[in-house]
């Protein structure tokens, strides 16, 4: 078995240090706030099967509390209409929940979702009700 060293700026070889030892990797609530929105726009992207950009909603927007390892998500969105709320919500929220926390190594505790506006489906007029 041969042994692992790391060679110092001068040439000179050091033991690596564990992990635990040499320091954290920090993720800004910025960034993972962009990781959620994108995700989100993912996600309702699968639900009604049209490209991730649609000009009847707006894009999404998300806020993070993180610390510890752990963060909580507030996204607000536009939905479609017609489509089944609760059921693409539980979607947009487990799907958010699964890429944020594959693609930060983030425990992510909640997702809270606003949705702000109803958008009727690309090619439905907006109708005035009478």
């Amino acid at each position: 078995m041969t042994s692992h060293s790391a060679a110092g700026p001068a040439g000179s070889t050091s033991p690596v240090l564990p992990a635990a030892e040499r320091g954290a990797t920090v993720i800004p609530d910025k960034v993972v706030a962009r990781i959620a929105a994108r995700a989100a726009q993912e996600a309702l992207a699968a639900l009604t099967d049209t490209p991730v950009a649609s000009a009847a909603r707006s894009a999404p927007r998300a806020s993070v509390s993180a610390g510890g390892g752990a963060a909580r998500l507030r996204l607000t969105l536009d939905f479609p209409y017609p489509l089944d709320l609760a059921s693409a919500s539980r979607h947009v929220q487990h799907h958010v929940s699964e890429r944020v926390a594959r693609l930060t190594g983030m425990h992510i505790t909640e997702v809270t979702l606003v949705v702000e506006h109803l958008a009727g489906a690309d090619g439905l007029e907006p109708r005035r009700v009478r």
